[in-house]
């Protein structure tokens, strides 16, 4: 099993995420392994205690195209969870900032 550090690679910072912050619903880049339940998991034990996870919704965004001259390839293929927290649940601190 993976440490929950392991599973929440980074958080996404778009203009559409950071709108949604205000309704306690947060975007993340997980590992492409992670279910949805080791993903809520690893939410509410790296952001502290009083976060609560309500749902989990995940996507696997797929790789684009890229071309260097005559090659062409892919950038590699990543998944994104979008995390609801429940309405009594405190916000997660690491957004506060921002």
């Amino acid at each position: 099993m993976m440490s929950p550090y392991d599973i929440i690679i980074k958080p996404i910072i778009t203009e559409a995420s950071m709108d949604n912050m205000d309704k306690g619903v947060y975007t993340f880049k997980v590992d492409r392994r992670a279910n949805k339940s080791e993903i809520k998991k690893a939410i509410e034990v790296v952001f502290g205690e009083g976060v609560k996870v309500a749902k989990v919704n995940t996507m696997t965004v797929p790789g684009k195209l890229k071309r260097m001259g005559q090659n062409q390839g892919r950038t590699p293929s990543w998944k994104k969870a979008i995390v609801t927290l429940k309405p009594d649940s405190k916000d997660i601190e690491f957004f506060e900032g921002i």
